[in-house]
């Protein structure tokens, strides 16, 4: 059996990230990409740290992918200037956020699905010395934001090329599990379209960390966005997309009560696991004990369950958790603790609650 290290220098619980393993991670998928002509464009939600942003560059990303204007607004202040900003804009006070992380970077691209949005975007922007470049979002199956037909991103990205301040730059998707297939349709019949009317589209942009190794397999796709790869998760492993060695970070739990047979008690709940499910039973998969379950979070409480004959641990004892949805965890913390060999560094989630 698998003993989970102890930390006995750091306070559960808390999320400890193998730097070895983020490394791996971030070297083999761009290797994945380079293979195939991809441009990879990671999304920093799952880490919301500047200097792993930074990393992914430096291995050969074009950019980076926010979903919050202050979460761009902080990897402009480290020095990141390729951001993909894939949420629509709407409102004076954000436009004018918008307005000035794009006067301090070289690259602010957004995206948008309908008219109110570029509108707005326009007056924001019809004094600026080069044009905001736009996607316009399409919905290829995730049911979520986009337009709903090739068609009608056609005519969004017409009215866009008529406005001042801003310019169509392509399109932009974020596909169901397994919708690969759907993505290459919708972007090849916009496609056909756009070469009819003389419309450059030179960015096709889809995304997801579920179908990260089929990428390929969208040729009408010019770059691929994807955030959960750098640190990986249960869901994934659920997948098969990862193994449990590719999984970098881990919440610290300790046991802090043993109530009752085949029940134990952790200190961490849904302000460290998250409620998060994504079609999965349980909260997450307990490092080294496959035999238990985390079946139930309250907001400081994680109740463990295993049959009632077996004694797998003792009060006090420290567990790792390789929690369902790792982008949410990074969310919920102030900061994390990186580990390589016997060193630990404790850093700073420096976009974590950057909801606008």
């Amino acid at each position: 059996m698998t003993k989970s290290p102890q930390y006995p220098e750091l306070d559960t619980p808390c999320a400890v990230i193998n730097l070895d393993v983020v490394d791996r991670n971030i070297n083999a998928y761009q290797a994945y990409c380079d293979k195939h002509g991809i441009a990879l464009r990671p999304h920093i939600k799952t880490h919301k740290i500047p200097a792993f942003a930074k990393q992914q560059l430096d291995a050969g990303a074009k950019g980076i992918t926010c979903q919050k204007i202050g979460e761009a607004e902080v990897m402009a202040d480290a020095g990141i200037d390729d951001i993909l900003l894939t949420y629509n804009v709407l409102g004076a006070r954000k436009l004018a956020r918008l307005r000035a992380v794009f006067d301090r970077v070289s690259v602010l691209r957004v995206v948008a699905d309908n008219e109110t949005v570029i509108t707005g975007l326009s007056q924001a922007f019809a004094d600026s010395a080069k044009p905001l470049e736009i996607l316009v979002e399409c919905d290829t199956g995730g049911g979520r934001c986009g337009v709903q037909s090739p068609k009608y991103a056609v005519a969004l990205a017409q009215k866009i090329n008529s406005l001042p301040g801003i310019s169509f730059a392509g399109l932009m998707t974020y596909p169901s599990a397994g919708g690969g297939p759907k993505v290459d349709g919708f972007f090849g019949d916009a496609m056909a379209m756009f070469d009819a009317l003389g419309i450059a589209c030179p960015i096709r942009s889809s995304g997801g960390t579920p179908d990260m190794w089929k990428a390929h397999e969208v040729p009408n796709a010019t770059e691929h966005r994807i955030g959960t790869y750098i640190y990986n998760d249960r869901s994934l492993m659920g997948r098969e997309v990862c193994g449990e060695d590719d999984c970098a970070l881990r919440v610290l739990a300790e046991i802090v009560s043993l109530p009752a047979p085949g029940r134990a008690v952790i200190d961490a709940g849904s302000k460290v696991l998250t409620s998060d499910l994504l079609g999965l039973e349980g909260f997450g998969y307990v490092v080294g004990h496959p035999e238990v379950d985390v079946v139930g979070l309250s907001e400081e409480h994680g109740v463990l369950h295993f049959e009632a004959d077996l004694t797998p641990f003792e009060i006090g004892e420290r567990i790792e958790i390789i929690p369902n949805h790792v982008c949410v965890v990074s969310n919920m913390l102030d900061q994390v603790h990186l580990v390589r060999g016997d060193t630990i560094k404790t850093v700073d989630v420096s976009a974590r609650g950057k909801v606008l």
